[in-house]
């Protein structure tokens, strides 16, 4: 699977969806850190990637339709320290071989993932 990290993340989320075989890159790859949410999501839609986000701007489905993209993981976390999300990310990416993510924003908290999209 095809992913972009936000600039919010640790690389150690990177490093642990690499790992499992998937393509990857970040908006510091890319210079774009620090650009706005909109054209953030027009580099994921253009490059068909799924975009995984601390933002929770993301989680807005009127902004960003999920049926628009290639999938968008927002995680909701209370604490967002390194070792809390990469251990919330061993999760997600378990959840990855089992549910479909086109088309359907993720919304990902420390003990539930929520799927949403048109077809739920």
């Amino acid at each position: 699977m095809r992913f972009k990290t936000d600039e919010n993340l640790h690389p150690e989320v990177v490093s642990l969806l690499r790992s499992h075989g998937h393509d990857l890159c970040t908006v510091w790859d890319q210079g774009h850190q620090g650009k706005p949410d909109r054209e953030v999501a027009e580099a994921i839609r253009r490059e068909e990637r799924v975009l995984v986000t601390l933002d929770s701007d993301f989680a807005d489905i009127r902004t960003y339709p999920p049926n628009e993209y290639h999938g968008l993981i927002v995680c909701r976390l209370a604490v967002q320290s390194r070792a809390n999300v990469v251990a919330v990310f061993e999760r997600v990416v378990r959840w990855l071989d089992i549910h479909s993510l086109q088309g359907r924003l993720w919304l990902v908290e420390e003990g539930d993932i929520r799927i949403r999209g048109e077809d739920l």
